[in-house]
């Protein structure tokens, strides 16, 4: 095995003062969700926010003083272009990273602002990794990559043996897979602390190449997912090795497992976690049977998201948990009914926040109309019972989900 344990333990001792050796905290609220015994490991808190300063300060203070004038090149979704942009300034290395075009704008702008020379290409890694390969061949320049190699790995490896450091009697470690550095490394260092440790690796459906090519199987991978720092077409033969040998379990979740994921770590961790970052937790929702009564290590491997799309995602939440609850309602279209409605829901303690009439449909009746009203309630219980009492006054009324079909509640 190219990567060794040793090989971490120096990666350790060369990064202390370099990177941010992260905390290491117990969950309760967590752990009362899923029934496991859920402790955190906060790689959000690197100055980059993700565990991607591990891997790339340990494969660039490795370079000669040569191969540090030709500069180096990464291609990365984010997270891996911000360490190697970060710590190429810092070793006064020339950095160029390569970023598909549907890389979110706060990634960008980050990596810009630690210097780099930011090239945009294609619409996945893949494309980026092209690119990247072009500029190679023209200008020599040395190539950091975000998972396919030895010092990254290693570096990225640090990450589980300070798991287990700090908690010893963990039973599982899970941890997202995008290219499979940090679970690769992870995993050696888990396995050869305690060899009875079960490690198990997170993929989004859309992107499931680790999964297949375990399996000996082709990959079908492509789409828009909230994990866009893990959607990775092709891993490489160095690290399916490694989880063939070390890793236990891969994992498919899928956008709904994601975002309440995310969503957990920011209303119960008080903590933002990244699509990627948040899929170990998805894993442990979407399976709680499998981690109940254990002792399980997550990886929230990274914490960069743009703030628009978090908003989405929480008001996604809210609707899933029907906190924000559209309300279709068959009224007689004359006055003083829609006075009536929001006089009762504001009795009941919702919160109006948005109103709209609908007139010309052919399917309500020529003296009719149905109103849609947007409300704020405190839980789908709540909900339930605004649905009750507007029902009780004579109207017909439908909870409708965010495409506009109709949901179950209580009430209906």
């Amino acid at each position: 095995m190219p990567v060794t344990f040793d090989d971490i333990k120096s990666a350790a001792a060369e990064l202390a003062g370099n990177a941010v050796r992260t905390p290491m905290l117990h969950s309760p609220k967590l752990s009362e969700m899923t029934g496991a015994d859920i402790y955190v490991k906060f790689e959000n808190q690197q100055v980059t926010n993700s565990f991607k300063d591990r891997g790339a300060y340990i494969k660039m203070s490795s370079l000669s003083d040569q191969e540090r004038s030709l500069g180096v090149i990464a291609m990365s979704a984010g997270n891996h272009a911000q360490a190697v942009a970060h710590h190429a300034r810092r070793l006064g290395i020339p950095a160029t990273i390569v970023m598909p075009e549907t890389t979110p704008f706060n990634k960008v702008e980050r990596t810009r602002s630690h210097g780099a020379n930011v090239v945009l290409s294609g619409e996945t890694l893949a494309d980026s990794q092209i690119t990247a390969e072009g500029i190679i061949e023209e200008k020599g320049l040395i190539l950091v990559h975000p998972y396919d190699d030895d010092k990254i790995i290693a570096g990225q490896g640090t990450t589980g043996m300070e798991m287990l450091q700090d908690q010893p009697d963990l039973d599982a470690i899970v941890v997202p897979i995008g290219g499979g550095g940090i679970i690769s490394g992870t995993a050696i260092a888990a396995k050869h602390i305690k060899s009875s440790i079960e490690v198990t690796g997170v993929e989004v459906k859309s992107f499931p190449a680790m999964y297949h090519a375990l399996r000996g199987e082709p990959a079908k991978c492509g789409g828009s997912t909230l994990a866009e720092g893990i959607a990775v077409k092709n891993v490489t033969d160095r690290t399916v090795s490694i989880c063939r040998q070390y890793v236990d379990d891969i994992r498919l979740v899928d956008e709904a497992d994601i975002e309440r994921a995310v969503m957990a770590f920011l209303t119960h961790q008080k903590t933002l976690a990244e699509g990627a970052g948040a899929a170990g937790l998805a894993a442990v929702l979407s399976d709680p049977d499998h981690f109940r009564g254990r002792k399980v290590g997550l990886v929230l491997c990274g914490g960069n998201m743009d703030a628009r799309i978090l908003a989405s995602v929480i008001y996604r939440e809210l609707e899933r948990e029907l906190r924000i609850v559209t309300l279709r309602i068959q009224i007689d279209d004359r006055p003083g009914v829609l006075g009536r409605i929001a006089t009762l829901i504001g009795e009941n303690g919702a919160n109006i926040l948005e109103v709209a009439h609908q007139r010309m449909y052919l399917d309500i009746p020529a003296k009719g109309a149905e109103l849609e009203i947007m409300i704020e309630t405190r839980d789908s219980h709540h909900a339930d019972q605004i649905v009750q009492l507007i029902e009780a006054q004579g109207f017909v009324t439908r909870v409708l989900d965010a495409s506009g079909g109709q949901i179950q509640t209580t009430a209906n």
